[in-house]
């Protein structure tokens, strides 16, 4: 499914209820869901043509289809300088809290997608389009999120999730534990994310949020609270 949300800003949701997103930002591709998305994803960028694809992280729900749109498209693939590792040798799951546990192993064996050569890595302040790259490490390492000023989008890839994972239901939430490097840090991102007041949020999984209520600041000011 592809949905406008902003001028030249499209969410791809790949799963029911939003369950995992990537989105179109002025001809970029961020993010490739997993590796089991591959005809949604090519459907989508063959209506809305892209120069280059972006990763907010390289966790194999964000990366599982960016090796085959890469060359298929002849695109070059940017992400932040820790996430080059896992974007190259397509190992996603190394810097999980338990890399060893069951759930990580299937989404290495089973939505992981192989590595790609990492054409440009983008750092704080460094610009895609007229989205600013804003570095939000917790969740992986070398977590990245998007913002663009002048209509306050804000893509947050995982930093916060606005579902249940397991349940699907709808509301905002700390990305698990069990996928998170370090969640203090997270939280810190999140903080960080906060001070920019975003008007529309478009996250990894769950659906877009207009934050016309300041939910978003709300939330982050619960999880500061509990630090």
């Amino acid at each position: 499914m592809l949905h406008q949300i902003a001028s030249e800003v499209f969410q791809i949701s790949l799963l029911p209820r939003n369950g995992i997103n990537c989105y179109i930002i002025e001809n970029v591709l961020v993010d490739s869901g997993i590796r089991s998305s591959y005809a949604q994803i090519k459907k989508a960028v063959q209506k809305i043509p892209i120069h280059t694809h972006v990763l907010t992280h390289a966790h194999a729900d964000h990366q599982g289809c960016s090796d085959r749109i890469c060359a298929e498209f002849e695109v070059p693939l940017y992400c932040h300088p820790n996430e080059v590792f896992r974007t190259e040798t397509g190992l996603v799951t190394h810097d999980y809290p338990t890399p060893h546990h069951w759930l990580a192993k299937l989404q290495q064996k089973f939505w992981a997608g192989q590595g790609h050569k990492v054409e440009r890595t983008i750092v704080e302040n460094d610009k895609v389009g007229n989205f600013t790259v804003v570095e939000t490490p917790g969740h992986s390492p070398g977590h990245i999120s998007l913002f663009r000023e002048q209509d306050g989008v804000l893509i947050i890839g995982d930093v916060v999730t606005n579902m249940n994972v397991l349940t699907t239901v709808t509301g905002l939430r700390l990305p698990p534990p069990i996928f998170t490097t370090d969640q203090q840090r997270n939280i810190r991102s999140l903080q960080k994310l906060a001070e920019l007041n975003p008007a529309i949020i478009c996250f990894g999984h769950g659906p877009v949020m207009r934050n016309t209520d300041r939910r978003f600041e709300h939330f982050v000011a619960q999880c500061s609270a509990k630090m």
